[in-house]
């Protein structure tokens, strides 16, 4: 038995903001994916997603009791499944921001929810908002309180823009350039970020005035005119607006940006050859890059990988 392949996403803007209600803006990304399996000998990494899947299991049976409304599973076929071993098989790295826990929910999803919303009907903007809180609820389990964001996306593979939180829409983002010199990329920070402790960071700190102002006043705003300019394909004006944007995270986010990172980051705003920002909650995994001249920032960032997601 092998399942479908369900994605990995990244959210190009909107990291914390859309706790705040910013716009958003996230994309699959088909380098990575993971699939539900059943394998004859399971290595150790599929005993260990097994006993995982047990966990889950038991809790979307919780979640059908206490919210009967919102959704239902075939838990006995999932169960059945579960006792044969079955595992999520899957490339996508944990703890690095690019929705591990997310495609995993989605197939499950896809393979034993009970009267389904398929990728193939008309998607209404209902339809989508319910998916997500599904998604949400379900991908609470393993790092607390989630947008059901990261599913959505895998679930759809459609790049998807955030509004707001009750208005999201699928997005036609602007096609890549072949050899285009501008580019988005990855940063591999060498290690795992947890989701729940950073985002637990950015709720305290929200209950200090300064930071709530400095939140709405300059880091939703940046990162608003972010997803406007990429949607619009105006580089020039969102290489301005990322810049802005990377400068704010380094003043005010800085334990979401691991530590040995915190000069590259300002390298980077003071050379302008490229710019850095989140990649999910931060504190680990990759660090996401913007450069308007993708050989310059490789040189610049000669130490370390960087994997380029999109091309302009």
């Amino acid at each position: 038995m092998k399942g479908p392949l369900f994605y990995s996403k990244i959210l190009l803007f909107g990291e914390y903001g859309i706790i705040k209600d910013s716009k958003g803006l996230s994309i699959p990304y088909n380098f990575y994916n993971g699939a539900l399996k059943v394998d004859e000998n399971p290595s150790e990494e599929a005993i260990e997603s097994n006993k995982s899947l047990q966990r889950f299991a038991k809790y979307l049976g919780e979640l059908e009791i206490s919210n009967p409304s919102l959704v239902h599973f075939n838990l006995e076929e999932l169960n059945k499944d579960i006792a044969k071993g079955m595992y999520f098989d899957s490339t996508i790295p944990q703890g690095y921001g690019v929705g591990s826990s997310g495609a995993l929910v989605a197939a499950i999803y896809d393979e034993y929810a009970s009267g389904k919303i398929t990728v193939l009907e008309n998607l209404t903007r209902e339809k989508l908002l319910k998916l997500k809180k599904i998604f949400g609820e379900m991908e609470s389990f393993f790092h607390g309180k989630s947008s059901g964001l990261d599913p959505l996306n895998s679930y759809l593979s459609i790049p998807i823009l955030i509004n707001s939180k009750d208005n999201i829409e699928p997005a036609g983002i602007p096609s890549q350039t072949e050899n285009g010199k501008g580019a988005v990329f990855l940063l591999d920070s060498g290690s795992i970020g947890e989701t729940a402790p950073m985002v637990q960071i950015f709720m305290d700190n929200m209950k200090q005035e300064p930071f709530r102002k400095m939140v709405k006043d300059q880091f939703v705003k940046h990162t608003d005119a972010c997803v406007d300019d990429f949607l619009q394909g105006d580089i020039k004006s969102l290489f301005g607006n990322i810049k802005k944007l990377s400068h704010v995270v380094l003043d005010n986010f800085k334990p979401m940006i691991p530590t040995q990172f915190h000069k590259l980051w300002k390298q980077g705003i003071d050379s302008n050859d490229y710019y850095l920002k989140l990649c999910g909650s931060g504190g680990g995994g990759y660090i996401l890059g913007f450069t308007e001249d993708i050989e310059k920032a490789k040189k610049s960032l000669k130490d370390y990988n960087l994997e380029v997601v999109y091309n302009f």
